[in-house]
């Protein structure tokens, strides 16, 4: 198969890697930013963008309130999926997977590099809830502020997701739209992938 330049490799997770670090420079904002897409317990989609914080040895995590819209749905189903998009560079990478919480010393770590401005609004969001206004909020973050001071701990309702792909898919835009996809696929977490070029 004739997986060469930017598709070469045998790690699809070090291929991302470097997609992601190539389009770093070049993306002028969040090029770690992912339209996650989830469903609800009717099977009705949702999707929203969020930030994809690291890209491990074999998965790609996020961190959300976990009384979300999204972590419930997520919860619920066990699945989501995700798009990385760069314009810049005319590339895009698929994710479908198997989802898991992430709530161990990893989430603290990353919850204690979050601005301390961050790390209590995460305390004051009752996030995807109905909101009576911006004020409520704001006196919300102040009595955080009051209660936790400069060292909020990490709450128990906020930390990470991680997705562990039973597929994932590179793209890369092509002359004339025949552009060049590339699908590594595999039945089970356990299982090897299979590597398969998708016509356009």
């Amino acid at each position: 198969m004739d997986r060469t330049g930017i598709f070469a490799g045998d790690d699809p997770f070090a291929i991302a890697a470097g997609w992601l670090a190539e389009a770093e420079p070049q993306e002028p904002n969040d090029p770690n930013a992912i339209a996650l897409a989830t469903v609800d317990a009717a099977g009705l989609p949702n999707v929203r963008m969020v930030l994809l914080k690291e890209i491990e040895a074999e998965a790609f995590v996020f961190y959300t309130n976990y009384g979300s819209q999204k972590a419930v749905e997520i919860e619920t189903s066990g699945k989501a999926a995700f798009v990385l998009h760069w314009k810049s560079l005319r590339r895009q990478i698929r994710v479908r997977g198997l989802v898991e919480r992430e709530e161990g010393a990893q989430a603290d770590a990353y919850y204690a590099s979050r601005s301390l401005k961050s790390r209590l609004g995460a305390w004051a969001s009752e996030q995807s809830r109905p909101l009576a206004s911006r004020t409520s909020l704001l006196a919300e973050v102040a009595r955080v502020t009051a209660r936790f001071g400069t060292n909020p701990p990490r709450p128990a309702f906020w930390g990470g997701f991680r997705i562990r792909p039973l597929e994932i898919e590179f793209w890369a835009d092509g002359a004339f739209r025949l552009h060049d996809r590339f699908r590594w696929r595999r039945n089970s977490l356990s299982d090897g992938w299979s590597i398969e070029r998708l016509n356009p």
